[in-house]
Parts: structure tokens; C-alpha cells; sequence
């Protein structure tokens, strides 16, 4: 006991450990929790995965929102055919909401520091909103023969 009475009460097991063990970035940014890097993560994966699949980038459609759309709506049209353009319609618009849906949700993970309630309810309606005036005005597009629809069975 007499010999541990005059140690210095100076030595933080978790100061120390935190100085070798988390990689700077951590440090800069105040994330000290696994947890919280864990969340980081998830989030930048929703942005980017919610990016692709969002309205917000021009060229996403031909590669991600297209061939969704197709695929939704040809697993329609196995039950009718007259379900396939339709279906993709419905396939794209829910492709878009969720790109939007998926952004939100990473941006509150990657940068929002202090955790607060979500409001999923609201955050889905503004999705909806958003995706469904966006998937209107490309249905527009392609009524008044601005846009051409591609001829996919010749």
C-alpha cells in the first residue's frame, strides 16, 4: 500500500491508449468511439450508394436507375405483359426515392456530431416528394416526344 500512495495520479489509460491506437482523423474530427467510426462508415456508404441511385447525378440513369427500372418491370411483366412499362415507371420512380431516402440518411450519419431524434416519417415524405416531381417531369419528357424512348425489343 506505501508504495502506491505516492504515484502520480497523472497516467489516463484511455488518453495513452487513444494517442497510439486511433488514427489521426479520428482525433481531428473528435470521434473517440469504434461505434461512432462504425456509424461514419455506414453513413458514407449510404451517401455514396444514395448518390448513384439519386436524380442528383446526370449520368446514374443510364447506369443504376435504367436498368432497375427494367428489371422491376420485366419481373412485372412475367405475371402480365402489359405490366412491363408501367412497372418500370413505378421501378424507376422507387429507385429514385430511395437514392434520396438513402443520401439523407448518410448525410446524418457522416455529418450531423451530436445525435438528435430522426424524423423518418418526414425525412421519407420529402423523398417522395421530391422523387415523384423529378419522375413526373421525365414522364413529361418522354410523352411530348422531348426525350426518345428507345426501342428495347426491335
Amino acid at each position: 500500500m506505501k508504495n502506491t500512495q505516492g504515484a502520480s495520479g497523472d497516467f489516463n489509460l484511455d488518453n495513452d491508449i487513444t494517442q497510439f491506437f486511433v488514427p489521426k482523423f479520428v482525433l481531428k474530427y473528435k470521434i473517440t468511439s469504434i461505434a461512432a467510426v462504425l456509424k461514419k462508415i455506414r453513413g458514407g456508404f449510404f451517401l455514396v450508394l444514395g448518390y448513384l441511385l439519386s436524380p442528383l447525378s446526370w449520368w446514374n440513369d443510364l447506369f443504376f436507375n435504367m436498368p432497375v427500372a427494367y428489371a422491376f418491370g420485366y419481373l412485372c411483366s412475367l405475371f402480365d405483359a402489359k405490366l412491363l412499362v408501367p412497372c418500370s415507371i413505378v421501378g424507376y420512380w422507387i429507385s429514385n426515392v430511395l437514392g434520396i431516402v438513402l443520401m439523407q440518411a448518410g448525410v446524418m450519419d457522416v455529418f450531423q456530431n451530436q445525435p438528435t431524434e430522426r424524423n423518418f416519417k418526414k425525412e421519407l415524405l420529402t423523398g417522395l416528394a421530391s422523387s415523384t416531381v423529378y419522375t413526373l417531369i421525365i414522364c413529361g419528357l418522354f410523352y411530348f416526344k422531348i426525350l426518345d424512348v428507345p426501342n428495347l425489343f426491335p
